[in-house]
Order: C-alpha cells, then structure tokens, then sequence
C-alpha cells in the first residue's frame, strides 16, 4: 500500500513523533504542507490518503483513481466530502476523543487564570511591587475561588464531559446544555439558562448550520458582566466582529479562545487586540501524548481497515 500524508507538519510540528509506526503499514510519502493546487500531485498514485486540514474534494478524488481510504488526524471531517467518497467506495476515518483530556486541561489553565492571576503577580513581583509592600502579602489584583462558581458547558459530548468532572472536583456548580439531552449527574438546563447563569461559559459544540455564530450580541447580552467566555471547540462558533464589541464595552469581563474562524490568524481580526482577550493559537490539542495518541489511532484505524473491520468509519 503507498501511503500520502499531506500535511504532517501539522501533526509534528516539533519533529518529536516518529514516522515509523507509519512506515510500518505501506510505503510512505510524507509531506509537511500541502497547499490546494498541489492535492492531486501529492497524493499521486497513494492508495492511503492521511491529513489533518487539507481539502480532499470531489477533484481531488476524481484525479487520484486509485485512493482506497482516507484518515484523518482529527475529529472533524468537514473537509473531505465524504458523500462522493462513499459513492466512489472510499472509506474515511476520523480520529475521535484522543484530544479529551488536553482540551479540558486547557479549558481550567484558562479559568485558573482568571481566577488566580499568575500573570499578574509574576509581573507585580518582577516590577519590584512586593519589595516595596508595607505588608507580607501584596495582593492589589482580586482573586476568585472556584468553589461555588457555575460553569455553564455548551455540548456535552466526551469534552464537556471532562470538563464538567473536573469543575465537579473544584466545587463549581455545573449547568450542562447540548442539542440532545445525556445522562448527566449534574443539573440541565437550556442554553439561554446555562448562558445567563454562568460565571464561566465554556463552549465544546461542534461547527454546524445551527452553532455557527450562535456566540453573537444577543448571546453575549445575556451573560453577566462578570463572566468569562471560553472557546476551545470551532471558531466560527463565534460572530468575532460582536464578541470583540463586548469585551471593548464591558459587557462581560473577558474572554479565552484557542481557535478562530480563520486559522492561522488574520492580522485584521477584530478580537486581535481586544480588551480582556487571551488567544492560543490552536494548541489545546497539542500535548505530546496527545499527538501521540492520535497517530496511534489513526494508525489502528488503517490496521483495522486493511482487515477489512473498519473502525471510525464516518460514511
């Protein structure tokens, strides 16, 4: 079997995963980036496709006869039109809930602080701020304890899940809200309820015709001035123009966010330099054990497939 990855630096980007476990499973042509007008030509004759965020069309596919499978270093597969890969008999893979527990980690590394200042007091103490205190304990940033603090959580799918466990352990009172109601230990509630009664409203929905831009000024209007926004699950989620006018006019007191709906960032959006707004470039996923693990499932996932048991299967 030959074997294209299309876009590995987006998996490696540091050089600390091996391609071997590859290796092991046909002949492999790896390609840091693919840019579109290159697809077809990288893919060549593979009968494995394996990608992160390249478009893998109808063209695509109609060029390169002799694709079999398609893998995906992600959860999300809206870049593969997978409708006409099932016509053609291609089979296409995700790589499900390898990223839960990053995620998470990431979503309290951002409520830790706002909550604990680090930041703040690291450069209070650096200024010479401490050394000139008339007290032992300088503490001219408020600070928040979690406990008894509502996080509000939008999707509650393994993600959701995780974070609301965690937030369970600080004493925070959970509200969790999704399109399709779960067994869930904590309480429900709908979201404009979860949305008007959070301290902390964190989002791990997926992008669709119906969450796209639903984070907007009327979302925005009824959280309290007090709350913090997270988003960690797609950036077109949010209508960035308005959440941008919220945080400049006060109208909640910040916002985290670790994807944009333009990736990498635009020089020009509006939340770039916005009051209050931390911005990670898309790295929650990317822990060490985490790329680890998704490349052992998408590796499981061809092994599965080459016996003709696919698993992951999502057309």
């Amino acid at each position: 079997m030959k074997i294209a990855v299309l876009d590995w630096y987006t998996v490696n980007i540091n050089g600390d995963i091996p391609t071997s476990q590859l290796e092991e499973l046909g002949e492999v042509k790896v390609i840091p980036l693919t840019p579109p007008e290159k697809t077809a030509e990288n893919i060549g004759d593979a009968d494995i496709v394996l990608c992160n965020k390249v478009l893998i069309t109808k063209e695509v596919m109609d060029a390169c006869p002799n694709i079999k499978y398609v893998g995906l270093f992600a959860t999300g597969y809206n870049n593969v039109d997978v409708d006409y890969a099932a016509e053609k008999g291609i089979t296409v893979c995700n790589a499900g809930q390898y990223s839960t527990n990053a995620v998470a980690q990431q979503v309290f590394a951002y409520i830790l602080d706002h909550s604990s200042r680090i930041r703040d007091y690291d450069n209070a103490v650096k200024n010479g701020e401490w050394e000139r205190s008339p007290s032992f304990s300088y503490f001219p940033v408020p600070t928040l304890e979690l406990a008894g603090k509502t996080l509000s959580i939008i999707g509650y799918g393994s993600i959701g899940q995780k974070v609301a466990e965690i937030g369970n352990a600080f004493g925070m009172n959970i509200i969790a809200s999704s399109r399709t109601k779960r067994d869930c230990p904590y309480r429900w509630a709908d979201t404009d309820t979860a949305v008007r009664e959070a301290d902390f409203l964190t989002f791990h929905c997926p992008l669709t015709e119906q969450t796209k831009g639903m984070i907007n000024a009327e979302l925005l209007g009824k959280m309290k001035s007090s709350a913090i926004l997270i988003n960690t699950s797609r950036g077109g989620v949010v209508n960035e123009k308005e959440l941008a006018d919220a945080l400049n006019s006060k109208k909640i007191a910040g916002a985290y966010l670790d994807v944009l709906e333009k990736e990498p960032m635009s020089p020009d959006t509006p939340l770039k330099n916005a009051e209050n707004c931390v911005i990670t470039p898309h790295t929650a996923w990317a822990p060490f054990e985490t790329r680890k693990r998704l490349v052992d499932i998408v590796c499981g996932n061809i092994r599965a497939w080459m016996d003709g048991s696919p698993v992951n299967k999502v057309n």
